[in-house]
């Protein structure tokens, strides 16, 4: 036992040092790493720049100073940075060669930060998700949906997707109907709807609404109801042109539209 004291005191002694000393340099350049970052896209969104090319040359750059962390510890434990790199350019090939979907992910994101067929805070559809752009990484997007759920999708599923991007003008349409009865003046039911459009906030003040004969059903004409507003205030103005609807008919006396049913007679 005493001859395994000059062992320890010379090996494990000094090992459990560098141990701890790489412990609190991995926690401090952390913390230093995260700092640094915070300080860069608060100089970076104070400029000119699009917040959507922030987000992805922040990533990039927390990544690199990451690997820089890395090859900075294990230079405290004495391994060679060299070698290292070239262990690691070895492993990122092989990597490279297994994970191809990542780096297709990654191409994938430069080609979004190019082209760029929408931007962070656009309303979109694409890679089978719907809502709004919250972030635009390396490898993934998140999304937020309309119920408040964070969707991340890959870069590759979204690029090689349909993408819809209802932000991309400063308005779209709502579409809705209103249902009439086969006994209703078709004419003073489209005269008071564009009149009581007017009320419904928010709408686009370029655009008028379209008020129309949509089509004809066996229940009566459906008349087209299809205000112009920007995606911010889509249902709020599609909530509300729904309740004018139902407020300017019922004030009216418009009767409620009926099924018509054929009672057929059977002969003796």
């Amino acid at each position: 036992m005493p001859a395994s004291l000059p062992v320890v005191a010379s090996v494990v002694i000094p090992f459990l040092f560098k141990l701890v000393g790489a412990v609190a340099l991995w926690i401090a350049g952390g913390w230093c790493i995260k700092f640094a970052l915070r300080i860069l896209r608060r100089g970076l969104s104070s400029g000119t720049l699009d917040p959507t090319v922030i987000g992805y040359l922040i990533n990039i750059l927390g990544a690199i100073l990451r690997v820089i962390l890395v090859v900075a510890i294990l230079g405290f434990f004495g391994i060679q940075t060299a070698s290292f790199a070239a262990l690691l350019a070895g492993a990122g090939v092989a990597i490279g060669a297994a994970w191809s979907g990542m780096l297709s992910n990654f191409a994938a994101g430069v080609f979004l930060q190019v082209f760029r067929p929408f931007s962070v805070g656009d309303f979109i559809t694409a890679g089978g998700v719907t809502g709004t752009v919250e972030e635009i990484g390396m490898f993934v997007t998140s999304v937020q949906s309309l119920d408040c759920v964070r969707n991340i999708v890959p870069n590759g599923k979204l690029f090689s997707d349909t993408i819809q991007n209802f932000s991309s003008h400063p308005f779209r349409r709502v579409d809705l109907v209103a249902q009439l009865d086969n006994s209703a003046d078709v004419a003073k039911a489209i005269a008071l709807l564009k009149e009581a459009i007017l009320s419904v906030p928010n709408q686009d003040p370029n655009t008028p609404a379209d008020i129309e004969v949509l089509e004809f059903t066996e229940r009566g004409p459906r008349l087209a109801v299809r205000p112009y507003t920007h995606t911010d205030h889509y249902w709020q103005v599609y909530f509300d042109t729904n309740r004018m609807i139902a407020d300017v008919l019922g004030r009216n006396g418009f009767p409620v539209p009926r099924i018509p049913v054929a009672m057929a007679q059977s002969g003796n």
